[in-house]
């Protein structure tokens, strides 16, 4: 492609941008003129099936991390799919059964959840802590049994719960760890990347995420075996391109040799156009950190600096052991404003300010958890529930918060005192 070509791009690209409608959105556009041409090169090489690029993106990605295998899905929830669905697999040594038992957060995201059901799990769910929104270690640990045979922990908006206790309760009774680390790619636990300590670590390339392909997802594992497991279920359970190909061959030799199926399996290849894109973007993974948490403080410094300041709401607190990669700007509101929490949010609304629930609340209120008889809200998940009444949610851009934009956010924040 050529500089003329090039320029091309960039003047119909800026033409095509779509405003928000929000003065302030949940999401701000991060893809960069290079990061589309990226994906508009895929798309005129013709080569739009998952190749060179995805491969580029896996080995780049792991080492980011550090972790020995990286393979590429077309979204986060297809990550907790295929690393669930691979737990239980009949070629893995330390699996799981139908019946057993899988630890779980109460304020969770469905394709968390929804994985670990359909493979037969039982759920067991666990109330957060209220201030850093996590699972409360403490109240994982003490419901371990002899049934406990995975956790699923979700790494929530960038941060974590107490993990070194529990990683160690797993690896000495052989619970299977999956780490949901879709909103928090980037955070470091003790200086080791979250989504690295289990067995394996699911991670999201949402258009809100850290790192944006549009959709994608990305599982990492430090096992062979887990690896080719992934490798061939991914994409239908076949064996081609596998570590140990040329023995399989030979094992069938009845069979094609170009379509032999090893393994149940789905098709959640990703694009080459979303790799290509993704990949891009992740060189920027350490600059969109650096802006996300100088943006979260600087909002947290102006409202509580204020003349206005009364404790109207209480913010988000990182574990002393994360350095965090933020994903948005949650808040809980104090709790003398018990149910008004709709008519703030519609003010914020009305003033053209995008919110959302943090997560998807206590998900133990979702009609659905009713329809598969999983449990139901009640005293237990007292955190959940304030989570649920009284949270909500704003973005945290990747690009820098002006002085202008911040003093009417916050000006419409201390909007709370009107209600």
């Amino acid at each position: 492609m050529n500089i003329n070509q090039t320029n091309f791009l960039k003047r119909l690209i800026k033409k095509n941008i779509k405003k928000s409608k929000y003065f302030y959105p949940l999401l701000d556009n991060t893809l960069s003129e290079k990061d589309l041409i990226e994906g508009i090169k895929v798309i005129l090489s013709g080569q739009l099936t998952m190749s060179k690029k995805t491969r580029e993106f896996e080995k780049i990605f792991a080492k980011k991390v550090g972790a020995k295998y990286a393979i590429m899905v077309n979204s986060g929830s297809s990550a907790n799919l295929l690393s669930t669905f691979a737990a239980c697999n009949p070629k893995r040594k330390n699996r799981f059964k139908l019946g057993d038992e899988v630890l779980i957060p109460s304020v969770c995201w469905p394709t968390s959840l929804w994985p670990l059901i359909q493979t037969g799990l039982k759920p067991v769910f666990i109330d957060v802590e209220e201030n850093t929104l996590n699972v409360d270690s403490e109240k994982l640990i003490k419901k371990i049994s002899s049934k406990t045979k995975v956790i699923m922990l979700l790494h929530i908006l960038g941060n974590s719960t107490n993990l070194e206790k529990i990683i160690r309760i797993a690896r000495k009774k052989k619970i299977i760890i999956i780490e949901d680390t879709c909103e928090s790619l980037g955070s470091k636990y003790l200086g080791k990347y979250l989504g690295t300590f289990g067995d394996f670590g699911t991670y999201s390339f949402y258009y809100s995420h850290q790192v944006t392909s549009g959709e994608g997802g990305m599982i990492v594992c430090n096992d062979q075996e887990d690896y080719d497991l992934l490798f061939t279920m991914r994409s239908h359970g076949w064996s081609r391109g596998v570590k140990n190909q040329k023995r399989i061959e030979k094992k069938y030799k009845k069979l094609d040799s170009r379509f032999i199926f090893v393994n149940a399996g789905f098709n959640l290849r990703p694009t080459e156009i979303t790799a290509a894109i993704g990949l891009n973007q992740f060189k920027k993974l350490d600059k969109f950190i650096e802006i996300r948490n100088y943006n979260n403080k600087k909002i947290i410094n102006s409202l509580t600096q204020s003349k206005k300041w009364n404790n109207q709401f209480s913010f988000f607190k990182i574990n002393k052991k994360i350095k965090p990669s933020f994903f948005g700007f949650p808040l809980l509101m104090n709790k003398k404003y018990l149910g008004k929490r709709k008519i703030f949010l519609d003010i914020l609304e009305k003033f053209r300010v995008e919110t959302r629930p943090i997560i998807s609340g206590n998900f133990l209120n979702q009609p659905a958890v009713k329809l598969f008889k999983l449990g139901k809200a009640n005293i237990n998940y007292p955190k959940s529930e304030d989570v649920q009444n009284l949270g909500f949610f704003l973005g945290l851009h990747s690009n820098r918060i002006d002085k202008q934009t911040l003093k009417k956010l916050v000006d419409i924040l201390f909007k709370i005192d009107t209600i």
